[in-house]
């Protein structure tokens, strides 16, 4: 079994090759930017995620985090976690999984259920769209906020 370390660097391997099969440069910034954010289990925006880059990378702007974040996702890197009128959050674990979000905290949970993972498509929208991610988002109160009333 591999241990988190060699998880990472086939992770990394991984993002570098599809990074040259999309014609993407490989910079020391996009590569920081993407392994802070596999390590990350907060479900980061991309000023939470600057912060943190900015420790290994000081030069680093917010612009270039936000738009790397945004190219991750446009090549199937990570997702784009958006509530109702929070910013964008962001994901890299690809594994089918759901969240929740407390509304107070703004804390994001990973969960996984497994009937979530084959919601079936209503007709209705499956024959007119293509239906690219189906996601399980849940928004509601954590234990932590609720116990502090």
């Amino acid at each position: 079994m591999l241990n988190d370390s060699e998880k990472l660097k086939i992770k990394i391997d991984d993002f570098k090759a599809k990074c040259r099969e999309k014609g993407l440069k490989i910079t020391p910034q996009r590569l920081a930017v993407y392994q802070t954010l596999l390590k990350s289990k907060m479900h980061p925006s991309a000023e939470m995620l600057f912060r943190e880059v900015r420790k290994e990378v000081p030069n680093i702007s917010l612009d270039t985090v936000n738009r790397t974040l945004l190219t991750l996702a446009d090549i199937g890197d990570a997702f784009i976690l958006e509530g109702s009128g929070d910013v964008k959050r962001f994901d890299a674990d690809l594994k089918n999984h759901q969240h929740f979000k407390c509304v107070k905290c703004k804390k994001i949970i990973d969960f996984h259920h497994k009937p979530f993972d084959n919601i079936k498509v209503p007709e209705s929208i499956s024959s007119k769209y293509i239906v690219l991610r189906k996601t399980v988002y849940l928004e509601g109160i954590c234990d932590i906020c609720r116990k502090k009333k």
